[in-house]
């Protein structure tokens, strides 16, 4: 599946990404070949495969010690703050 110029101009749009008329063929043939990519190995055959809980199977990964490395300095960063209440940032409500 090949995408158009309108295709990744709505992407860019959505995006919010600003892609001028030079770099645009540039994108169309990579999201283009991104596309086709995927769609080349949506064909595999999976039938057969498992699905995994873990990819390390009969492994255990290692994890690190559940240590604290920083110190708290929430103060410190709400000293800044327009308003704050009980270690909370006070905001306007928004919705009514």
């Amino acid at each position: 599946m090949s995408l158009t110029r309108q295709d990744v101009e709505k992407i860019a749009h959505l995006a919010r990404l600003s892609i001028t008329d030079v770099e645009m063929p540039v994108y169309v043939k990579s999201l283009s070949s991104i596309v086709d990519f995927v769609a080349e190995l949506s064909k595999a055959a999976t039938d057969s495969v498992e699905p995994m809980a873990h990819p390390l199977a009969g492994q255990s990964q290692r994890l690190r010690a559940d240590t604290v490395t920083e110190t708290d300095l929430h103060e410190k960063y709400q000293a800044n703050a327009p308003s704050v209440q009980a270690g909370l940032y006070v905001v306007p409500r928004v919705i009514e």
